[in-house]
């Protein structure tokens, strides 16, 4: 009987360990409401442990981080052309990515996980110098910050 309660209660334990993360999408857009080269949703508030998974709904697409703009500590990314690439989230900070083959253009996304302040300013520095190298969309960075709470 006890070595039933104790591999039943090893099971809950095995079972709850990532009950509190979640997945969320990102498309990866040539398009929406007028907008070019875009990530859907731009800036998205997650926490650590979460996972995000981008979304290829067009071609000539991909997700990748922007080093300058990571935590400290914080792995970086480079997902293929066209690949769905899911990236888990165990730093709290701010994120920047882009679209490698349309970052010229523009094609940029912020993410929030859990507490902004560790690299906001940092980040938003790197953001606004790289933002003036954009052939277009040159305050995307600009936008996506303004709205950060």
């Amino acid at each position: 009987m006890w070595k039933t309660k104790i591999l039943f209660l090893f099971m809950m334990v095995l079972a709850s360990v990532d009950v509190y993360s979640e997945e969320y999408q990102i498309k990866m857009l040539s398009s929406l409401e007028g907008k070019m080269m875009v990530f859907e949703p731009p800036v998205l508030y997650i926490k650590a442990g979460d996972t995000v998974k981008w979304i290829s709904k067009e071609p000539g697409h991909n997700s990748a981080s922007i080093d300058e703009m990571l935590p400290k500590n914080a792995k970086s990314w480079n997902g293929a052309v066209n690949e769905e690439i899911s990236v888990k989230f165990d730093v709290e900070g701010t994120y920047g990515y882009k679209c490698t083959p349309h970052y010229i253009l523009g094609m940029v996304g912020l993410i929030i996980v859990g507490e902004k302040s560790s690299n906001f300013e940092q980040a938003k520095n790197s953001a606004l110098s790289i933002e003036k190298k954009f052939a277009t969309n040159k305050n995307r960075f600009t936008e996506y910050f303004a709205k950060v709470k």
